[in-house]
Parts: C-alpha cells; sequence; structure tokens
C-alpha cells in the first residue's frame, strides 16, 4: 500500500512540475502581446496561418472590424474572404528595428511604446485587456454606411 502511495505522489509532483515549468503566455503582458505581433509581422511569408496568427492577437473591437470589412468584400465581390485575409501584408510591414518595448498601464487599457536604434524610430501601440490577456487594439478606420442608389432599395 505505501508503495502505491509514493508512485501516486511522484506523478502528482511530477504533474505540478510539468505545469509550473509551461512558458507564460505571450500576452499576459501588453509589451508581450506587441512584440509577439511584431515578431508574426517579420517572419510573415504570406500564409493563412501567420494572417490567422495575427487575428487571433487583435482586440475584439479590431477584429470585428475586419469581420465587417470582410463581408462587404464578399458581397461586393461575390467571393468569401476570411476576416483575417484583410490583413494585407504590404501594411503590416515595419519601418524600422524594434530594440525596446515598455509599457505603461492604466486599468485594462495598455499604450506600448516601441523604440528603435535612433530617436525617430518611434511607435505607440494601444492594447486592451480582453478575457485576462491583452490583444493589440488596431485602430482601423471605421466603415462607412453603405449606399444604395434610390429606386434599388429591396
Amino acid at each position: 500500500m505505501c508503495r502505491v502511495v509514493r508512485s501516486v505522489i511522484s506523478i502528482a509532483s511530477i504533474c505540478a512540475a510539468l505545469v509550473a515549468c509551461e512558458p507564460a503566455a505571450f500576452n499576459e503582458t501588453p509589451d508581450g502581446a506587441v512584440r509577439e505581433l511584431v515578431s508574426l509581422m517579420r517572419g510573415f511569408n504570406g500564409t493563412d496561418r501567420d494572417a490567422k496568427a495575427q487575428f487571433e492577437l487583435l482586440s475584439e473591437r479590431a477584429k470585428s472590424n475586419l469581420r465587417q470589412r470582410a463581408e462587404r468584400y464578399g458581397a461586393a465581390s461575390g467571393k468569401k474572404i476570411a476576416p483575417w485575409a484583410m490583413l494585407v501584408p504590404s501594411r503590416m510591414m515595419l519601418s524600422f528595428v524594434p530594440q525596446l518595448f515598455t509599457a505603461q498601464i492604466v486599468g485594462k487599457y495598455a499604450l506600448v511604446d516601441i523604440i528603435g536604434v535612433t530617436p525617430d524610430q518611434r511607435a505607440q501601440v494601444p492594447c486592451v485587456l480582453e478575457d485576462g490577456l491583452w490583444h493589440v487594439d488596431l485602430v482601423l478606420p471605421e466603415l462607412a454606411a453603405v449606399e444604395h442608389r434610390p429606386g434599388l432599395e429591396q
């Protein structure tokens, strides 16, 4: 009986050690979320998987905007498009190589400063805490209302 108890304790200890060794989620901090997005942008090769990974780092507000854009594109073209396909690689290019990421947090909002090598290489990225994880709050222009031609209403 003692041998069984020792085996159970050993197994429990090993499981606890494995859980404790799990790496922290990159978006447990706002600067971690921005750093991961920058990393994905630098390694972006245009695959659907890369774009989806970038999309998942975005805030719900940004995702909703991209979903609306994809729906509008689909309605106009007759082609279905995934919301993450709206992230255009040429618009997601970095203008400098980041050297330092620092976050200023106020409640569930944060502003991450990205600093490059020279003083003019600086950017600020807003983030928001959603469901316990930080997401990049990509600022996208609101979509204009869809205009209908007179006499074509359904």
